[in-house]
């Protein structure tokens, strides 16, 4: 199935390729991904979502650990095989996820340790708030900052499913599949 936007392709105008290269963490070896690819279509709304993307990659108070647990299960929760597959191979490994974790992110119903993170990302997911029982075993464990920076990473990542779902970008060949 072929994109419905098609990403941008090689040689790339030098204003495109700056800010791909923007979009993609340095010393990756990897050609700008399709969604990046996709996005930079429409410069301003790049330009935009960038700096928060970049934020949650790079300078977020949560640990790494539970950012990918939350990519992930929202990457799931929303169909969106593609970003998932980026997200387990590029970062999973790196921030401490093992196998059973990563596989834990698409089961059904959450169990064990991460379970009452991949649950908040459920219940965003299914009814756009948090339950407070949810609320107060993650409060116990987070700061307000954290908790606040959760729930933006689910939203940014909801954000970045539509996107990677409405227009069929297609996966890339190195990623995880579900």
């Amino acid at each position: 199935m072929a994109a419905r936007i098609a990403p941008l392709e090689p040689p790339y105008a030098p204003e495109i390729q700056t800010f791909l290269d923007k979009w993609m963490p340095p010393g990756t070896g990897r050609p700008p991904l399709a969604l990046f690819r996709t996005l930079v279509r429409h410069p301003l709304l790049s330009e935009r979502l960038r700096p928060l993307g970049a934020f949650i990659l790079g300078k977020s108070r949560i640990p790494p650990r539970v950012r990918e647990l939350l990519i992930l299960r929202t990457s799931v929760r929303n169909g969106a095989e593609y970003e998932w597959g980026v997200h387990v191979s590029a970062f999973a490994a790196a921030v401490g996820l093992d196998e059973d974790a990563v596989h834990a992110t698409v089961a059904a119903e959450p169990a064990g340790a991460d379970a009452p993170i991949l649950r908040f990302v459920d219940e965003l997911c299914d009814r756009g708030t948090v339950a407070d029982a949810t609320w107060a075993e993650l409060a116990a464990r987070f700061s307000p900052e954290e908790l606040l920076e959760m729930l933006a990473v689910v939203g940014f990542y909801h954000l970045i499913a539509f996107v990677a779902n409405a227009t069929q970008i297609e996966r890339e060949d190195w990623a995880a599949r579900f």
